[in-house]
């Protein structure tokens, strides 16, 4: 089932239902927020424009895993710009993460 959204609230919904994801798979294997904790090391080498969200996750990460998992799924603005730039890659699979995508597939209109 496709999801009718257009613009950013769909790109933020999308991000947000990854995120839920996540949450899951860092529930279920606590020790897979090594890999977030990994990939901000490697990304603040290079202190590119998202070093304050990366440090900011840093913050984050260094919370109890409960704590973790309720801000990732925050509804708030703060955290709808947080997760632009998130330090969860590589925690979905290729196949998980597209299963996702594909939810949010923006479908051509049948305007006859």
């Amino acid at each position: 089932m496709s999801v009718s959204l257009c613009g950013h609230e769909r790109i933020d919904r999308r991000s947000l239902a990854l995120h839920r994801a996540i949450a899951e798979k860092l529930r279920s294997n606590p020790p897979l927020i090594a890999i977030a904790r990994d990939n901000l090391d490697r990304w603040s080498l290079a202190n590119g424009r998202s070093q304050p969200y990366w440090d900011a996750w840093r913050e984050i990460l260094d919370r109890p895993l409960g704590e973790v998992l309720d801000l990732m799924l925050e509804d708030s603005e703060r955290m709808t710009a947080m997760r632009q730039a998130t330090p969860f890659a590589g925690i979905l699979t290729p196949k998980e993460r597209w299963a996702i995508y594909e939810q949010f597939e923006q479908k051509p209109r049948d305007d006859s």
